[in-house]
């Protein structure tokens, strides 16, 4: 399907919703031209950013993550789910009208005086629902993307060795360095993650949304992240440049390398397909790192079989794996025991709503069946982090980013 074509359908698809949606603000706004200049006009102006982000993505291949493109999404969200949120009781409403002009065929009805009154109730109905997606996004742009907390986690194994019990480990996961723009609130969540004073500090991939050279302004920031041990970290999908277009094959090659050694320069020791151990008291544990794997259209870079080599039967092992679908697909029916797996990759989709112990739901639970927390699974368990950063939309509502503290515990 050519880019016109897809732009055309997609264009009718969201003047549909606008046509429902103004419906209540013209049942409430009447005749004041004023509403109706800010309705169309804010249309107007968000098709015309549509249409530049399509073509941009023609251009590129995928969406590639700068922050005119992504303000331009926020703009969007920011006006069609609340109009989507508004059109859904005018549909309903109307569907039952349909259903109630049949019935009239057949017996008599007032349904022509009530209406007006009706409509403008359902009217005020659809647009104080849309409000709450409206303030939810609002405030996921404003505050949400840096609204950093501690998740933290104690986890008892029968076969941890004694010397590890009260080990701890921090994760973090999915930087993407190239979408910050405030050194502030950036360096308070750095210093809330070396303020945890991990054992160990892990981090499961997505540096950067495309290029190295993103970390120009935060590689000192970021290579200020402090644990009492070794600071680790594997690649995720978009460390390898996938998601842009180079001159060259070789270029794109220079860029992962490049990488590669900015990460070593801020302390990371990178574990691809290799794994470290750690001792005490003669005891020791195992940590793990692949490169990324992921579930088809994504890459599987990752050797799973090379980075658990020379581990011992009954070694303890955690495993840093960015993308959650490697441990369904491979990870826990392995025959060499992963204790803990270690991912990010989701972002938990940056919208959703998480109360704890009651509602835990995102839209990207419809792509992956493990998108954030603690998963359990053939005797063998997964954690997975909701992201540092955020990607594309400059946001985040209801699922906030996370710095998690894991301490390991012999039951």
């Amino acid at each position: 399907m050519s880019i016109i074509v897809r732009i055309l359908i997609t264009l009718g698809f969201f003047f549909f919703i606008d046509l429902y949606a103004y419906q209540a603000v013209k049942q409430l706004a009447r005749e004041q031209w004023v509403w109706k200049a800010l309705w169309w006009g804010s249309t107007a102006l968000v098709l015309v950013a549509f249409v530049w982000m399509m073509i941009a993505m023609n251009n590129h291949g995928r969406l590639k993550a700068n922050s005119t493109l992504m303000w331009a999404l926020a703009l969007m969200l920011l006006l069609y789910i609340p109009k989507m949120v508004t059109a859904i009781p005018l549909l309903i409403e109307d569907f039952l009208r349909i259903i109630g002009w049949i019935f009239s065929f057949f017996v008599s009805s007032d349904e022509g005086s009530s209406f007006p009154a009706r409509r403008r109730f359902v009217s005020m109905l659809a647009l104080g629902l849309a409000a709450l997606p409206f303030a939810g996004i609002l405030y996921g742009v404003w505050k949400g993307r840096y609204r950093f907390r501690v998740i933290d986690l104690e986890m008892a194994f029968d076969d941890l060795p004694e010397a590890f019990d009260g080990f701890s480990i921090v994760q973090i996961s999915d930087f993407h360095v190239g979408s910050f723009d405030n050194a502030e609130k950036l360096k308070y969540g750095i210093d809330l993650v070396s303020a945890q004073n991990g054992d160990c500090l892990l981090f499961t991939g997505d540096m950067v949304n495309n290029s190295a050279d993103e970390l120009d302004a935060w590689q000192d920031l970021v290579g200020s992240l402090q644990a009492k041990g070794p600071k680790l970290a594997v690649l995720g999908n978009h460390d390898y440049g996938d998601y842009m277009t180079w001159p060259s094959a070789e270029a794109k090659i220079q860029n992962l390398e490049s990488l590669k050694h900015r990460e070593k320069q801020m302390g990371f020791q990178m574990l691809n397909n290799d794994h470290i151990e750690i001792e005490r008291n003669g005891q020791k544990i195992y940590i793990a790192g692949v490169e990324n794997w992921g579930k088809p259209p994504f890459p599987q870079h990752g050797d799973l079989k090379k980075a658990l080599m020379g581990i011992p039967e009954d070694g303890f092992t955690v495993l840093m794996s960015h993308d959650p679908s490697h441990f369904d697909l491979e990870v826990k029916q392995h025959s060499k025991k992963v204790h803990l797996t270690l991912s990010g990759h989701t972002h938990g989709m940056q919208f959703g709503i998480e109360i704890p112990g009651w509602i835990k739901w995102s839209p990207v639970k419809w792509r992956y069946a493990k998108w954030a927390g603690l998963y359990e699974d053939l005797g063998r368990y997964l954690y997975v982090n909701r992201g540092f950063g955020y990607l594309a939309f400059p946001g985040r509502v209801g699922i906030w980013p996370e710095v998690t503290k894991i301490v390991l515990h012999k039951k």
